[in-house]
C-alpha cells in the first residue's frame, strides 16, 4: 500500500478527515501503521496507550477511512488486525483547479540497508550514535548494524539496494524518479575533490554526476552531537530521472536510456547501484547521507509516476 494517496475534494470530507486527525494519540497510531499490520494490543503496547483508548481512536480512524480493520483467528479467539490505508494526503482547497498527480509510488530505502556492495577506503558506516566496526575496514559493511547507518562513505566501489516494485496492476510506468543526499568523499573534508558519482537501473547505466567537493565547512543540520566538525558535514540532494525521452540529473539530459529501456515491469523489485566505475576520470569517492545525517531528512527517495493502460 506504500505510495497510495488520498485526495479529498469536497468540504464534508475535509472536516471528517481533520477532525480524524486533530489528536497527537490518532497520528500516533497512524505512525505505527506506517507500514506493517497491527492488532489492538500491539498498538498499545507499542505506544503504552490504554486497550480503550486504543480502541476508541482506532475506530475514529476507520470512520474516516484512514485506516482499514478486519478479524483472524487469534490464540485466544478472534483479533482486530489494523493497517493504513494512505500514505499522503491531498486536499483540494474550494475553487482549485489543479490536477494533482495522484499516480505515485514512493519508496524510502534506508541507506543501511543495501544487498549487495564492493567498497575500498577510505570507508565506513555511522548510525545515530557511533561508528559501525572498524573505520577504513571493509568488512566493517558486513557487520549486523549496517542496516542502521546513516552515513556512509567509501573512496572506490558501490552499494546496491533492491527496491520493491509497487507497481499496480494494469499500469504503465511513464517516469522513474530517484532522489538523494550526496557529496564527495575526502580525508576529513575538501570542498574541491570531484568525484564522478553514477548510478545504475536494473543493470543500465543512466547518469553520472560530478560532485564538486566533499563538504565540511558549515556543519550539518541534523548531525548528531556527537559526530566531529572536522568532518563531512552534508551533501547535496540530486534527483536522477528516467522518463520515455531520456535520462536527466536535476533536469538536465545525460543518457538516452528511456524509462523502457529498463524493462521496470518484468521482476518483483528494482536493482539500483549507485557508485564509482573504475575508469571515472575523478575518482574522489562518495558519502551517502541517511535521514539523520546531513542537510535533507530523507532516505534514498525512489518515485513511480504511471498511467492505467486501458
Amino acid at each position: 500500500m506504500r505510495g497510495r494517496v488520498l485526495e479529498i475534494k469536497n468540504d464534508e470530507d475535509v472536516l471528517k478527515i481533520v477532525k480524524a486527525l486533530a489528536s497527537e494519540s490518532r497520528l500516533q497510531i497512524l505512525d505505527v501503521l506506517n507500514n506493517q499490520e497491527m492488532n489492538l494490543n500491539e498498538i498499545s503496547e507499542k505506544l503504552d496507550m490504554p486497550a480503550p483508548s486504543v480502541t476508541v481512536n482506532i475506530k475514529k480512524l476507520e470512520e474516516a477511512g484512514l485506516i482499514e480493520t478486519n478479524y483472524q483467528p487469534g490464540s485466544h479467539g478472534s483479533q482486530k488486525i489494523c493497517r493504513r490505508t494512505y500514505d499522503s494526503l491531498l486536499i483540494r482547497f474550494p475553487g482549485t483547479n489543479i490536477d494533482f498527480d495522484t499516480n505515485l509510488v514512493e519508496i524510502s530505502m534506508p541507506i543501511g540497508n543495501y544487498k549487495d556492495y564492493y567498497v575500498e577506503p577510505n570507508c565506513g558506516l555511522a548510525t545515530e550514535s557511533g561508528y559501525v566496526g572498524i573505520l577504513d575496514d571493509e568488512r566493517a559493511f558486513l557487520e549486523p548494524e549496517h542496516i542502521y547507518a546513516q552515513l556512509l562513505w567509501f573512496r572506490k566501489g558501490y552499494v546496491r539496494y533492491r527496491f520493491p516494485n509497487n507497481l499496480p496492476a494494469n499500469s504503465i510506468l511513464k517516469k522513474l524518479e530517484l532522489s538523494m543526499e550526496v557529496c564527495s568523499e575526502a580525508p576529513h573534508y575538501n570542498e574541491d575533490w570531484p568525484s564522478d558519482i553514477t548510478v545504475w537501473v536494473n543493470g543500465k547505466e543512466i547518469g553520472t554526476w560530478t560532485s564538486p567537493g566533499d563538504f565540511g565547512k558549515t556543519r550539518g543540520k541534523l548531525n548528531p552531537d556527537w559526530w566531529n566538525s572536522d568532518q563531512t558535514q552534508y551533501g547535496l540532494l540530486k534527483i536522477w530521472t528516467v522518463n520515455g525521452k531520456g535520462s536527466y540529473i536535476d533536469g538536465k539530459q545525460i543518457s538516452n536510456i528511456t524509462v523502457s529501456d529498463l524493462n521496470i515491469q518484468e521482476k518483483s523489485y528494482v536493482d539500483v547501484k549507485i557508485g564509482i566505475k573504475d575508469d571515472a576520470r575523478n575518482v574522489g569517492g562518495l558519502n551517502l547521507f541517511g535521514r539523520k545525517f546531513g542537510n535533507y531528512e530523507q532516505d534514498i527517495i525512489m518515485r513511480f509516476r504511471y498511467d492505467y493502460s486501458e
